[in-house]
């Protein structure tokens, strides 16, 4: 008689519970746009929700601790003329996000920790590229301030947001429109999925694909992949018969899948939401009313089935807490918010344990807020990965800071025109030929032509030092607002910090 042997995982037993109703936030009009995106960004600070709107796209962004109702006057974030398609919030920096529209421009704001009186109109820095709807947003996790978007024109680009350049433009790898895109741990890859139902890894400062899987899943229906720990590649798709799929890829060999697995015949794209510290992927269908989570580990079958988490009303979208942000005291190593038509509701995923000492095996060191580098760094070839954080002691988010946006002047790049003269002769007096005799020859060849020819360089002389006294002049001002805002920045800290003392 044979005995079956149990597989060993430490997150077999992972429970989801729904929060109680006062821990949710009521009242909120989630949007009713037709996309296939979360419509929810979530941080350790904020919780972020796209919106319908009247006149143009909006999202609201409410401190994580402003439960139950909401205003129906809360103020929102507002400055898109289409309907927001997607939201981000940037890893190195929790008071920033990023949104998308059907505008065909990215907006990038800042958000301040305390509750502002009225919408949020003025983004740090709007960036347009895109021909068409932009509906796909994704922060570099290692490098700061790059942002990657993709656009119903089939081009992804990757922006300095610190300066509003384009750093790299990939417009011609897919032939249709882009679905997902994911970076890989390091930011040195791109896994992207498409309606021409390939699967692409791409190099993406080498401008170039190098790999790709044709019909990783053969239904026609939208196709989602997010990279591994272990460097493999995680989708989910239809099946022909409309079947929903999972699947896992070695990038190396694209010719046979890692695993293949059916799952039902429900008609909403799975979201896929990978947390790498336990190499845990969790499965959110839109309409669906479940979460499913699968274990990837090195042993066949691969992809280890946990659990089911069922709820009564069905998602229309959801957000996914960084590692950062979770209750570690509770053994708590997921949180979702669930949307629903008017309201969000957080379910928290634990694995129960007796002991309530810090349980290191549950929490490795995780990614924090600090960028490993620069964008130009980045862009000239370097790799590296993310800067871990110890949650021990829990997590604090660190107090505002302010995303400086500093756009090249084209002054101090293009050389004034005119001729140069040096500094002597700048400083030299002028001297004035003066005017031929009337009726002499010389004035009657000058007449026809206007000044003698050697009047002009000498004129030039005054406006090109002139010029250069207001670039100098110019360039004083900007230092000095510059360092106004940072004073005016540090008094509304101290005045947040005295705020919150007294509360």
């Amino acid at each position: 008689m044979s005995r079956r042997v149990v597989r060993q995982s430490k997150f077999r037993h992972v429970f989801g519970q729904a929060a109680k109703a006062d821990q949710a936030y009521e009242d909120i009009r989630v949007s009713k746009v037709t996309w296939d995106s979360s419509f929810c960004a979530v941080n350790p600070k904020f919780l972020a929700i796209i919106v319908e709107a009247g006149g143009g796209g909006a999202f609201i962004v409410l401190p994580l601790a402003k439960t139950g109702r909401v205003d129906k006057n809360y103020p929102l974030v507002t400055g898109h003329t289409a309907p927001v398609l997607d939201i981000d919030w940037c890893p190195h920096n929790d008071n920033v996000i990023a949104s998308a529209s059907d505008d065909t421009t990215i907006m990038v704001w800042q958000i301040p920790d305390y509750t502002p009186v009225r919408n949020i109109t003025e983004p740090i820095i709007t960036l347009e590229g895109h021909s068409k709807r932009v509906g796909i947003l994704s922060w570099h996790p290692t490098a700061r301030n790059v942002l990657l978007s993709a656009g119903g024109d089939n081009v992804i680009i990757i922006w300095n947001v610190g300066t509003g350049e384009v750093l790299l433009s990939l417009d011609d790898m897919h032939p249709d429109v882009i679905h997902s895109v994911c970076w890989n741990t390091n930011g040195s890859l791109l896994a992207t999925t498409c309606k021409d139902k390939t699967l692409r890894i791409i190099d993406p400062r080498k401008g170039q694909v190098v790999a790709e899987r044709f019909a990783a899943h053969e239904g026609m229906r939208p196709m989602r992949a997010v990279f591994t720990r272990q460097g493999h590649i995680f989708t989910t798709g239809f099946t022909r018969m409309s079947q929903r799929e999972l699947g896992l890829w070695d990038p190396n060999n694209f010719e046979e899948p890692v695993a293949l697995q059916e799952m039902d015949t429900s008609n909403g794209v799975l979201l896929p939401f990978y947390d790498a510290d336990s190499s845990i992927v969790y499965l959110c269908g839109k309409g669906d009313s479940s979460i499913r989570y699968f274990e990837i580990t090195e042993e066949p079958p691969f992809v280890h089935y946990l659990n089911t988490f069922s709820s009564k009303e069905p998602q229309r979208g959801m957000g996914f807490m960084p590692k950062r942000g979770l209750d570690v005291s509770k053994c708590e190593i997921a949180r979702f918010y669930k949307l629903h038509e008017r309201k969000c509701e957080p379910i928290v995923m634990t694995v129960p344990r007796k002991s309530d000492l810090f349980q290191d095996d549950l929490y490795p060191d995780t990614p924090g807020p600090e960028p490993a580098l620069e964008a130009d760094e980045w862009l000239s070839g370097q790799d590296a990965d993310p800067v871990l954080i110890s949650l021990r002691d829990g997590y604090v988010p660190p107090k505002h800071r302010e995303l400086r946006v500093t756009k090249p002047n084209i002054l101090d790049v293009r050389p004034p025109s005119g001729p140069r003269r040096s500094q002597s002769a700048s400083n030299a007096p002028l001297s004035v030929r003066p005017p031929p005799p009337p009726g002499s020859t010389e004035a009657q060849s000058a007449a026809p032509y206007g000044p003698a020819p050697n009047t002009s360089p000498v004129l030039c002389a005054p406006q090109q030092h002139t010029l250069e006294t207001l670039l100098e002049e110019i360039k004083a001002l900007r230092e000095q607002v510059q360092a106004q805002e940072q004073r005016i920045t540090s008094l509304e800290n101290m005045l947040c910090e005295l705020v919150d003392g007294t509360d």
